[in-house]
């Protein structure tokens, strides 16, 4: 069994921009949840408001401790995961 974050250092070992670098997760944090570096905004912020349609200016706007490198990169990477599921037989 693959976790979301093992996945996604295996993938951004080979890409130009690491953006594995953009989250994080410590136990001392949110109980462990995956959160912005540097911050204790969760990622899973940033897909709630995607799915109930807002902007990714209203996000960034709402939750200043998180940069918009990390947001993007973070749907970079989520893009990246899928597109190589997608891929795999």
């Amino acid at each position: 069994m693959w976790t979301m974050l093992g996945e996604a250092r295996r993938l951004a070992h080979g890409m130009q921009r690491s953006v594995v670098n953009f989250v994080e997760r410590s136990p001392d944090v949110l109980a462990g949840a995956l959160v912005f570096r540097g911050t204790r905004v969760e990622v899973q912020a940033l897909f709630d408001y995607v799915e109930s349609g807002d902007r990714l200016a209203d996000f960034l706007e709402d939750f200043p401790s998180v940069t918009r490198a990390q947001a993007v990169g973070t749907l970079a990477l989520v893009r990246e995961l899928l597109r190589g599921h997608a891929r795999a037989p």
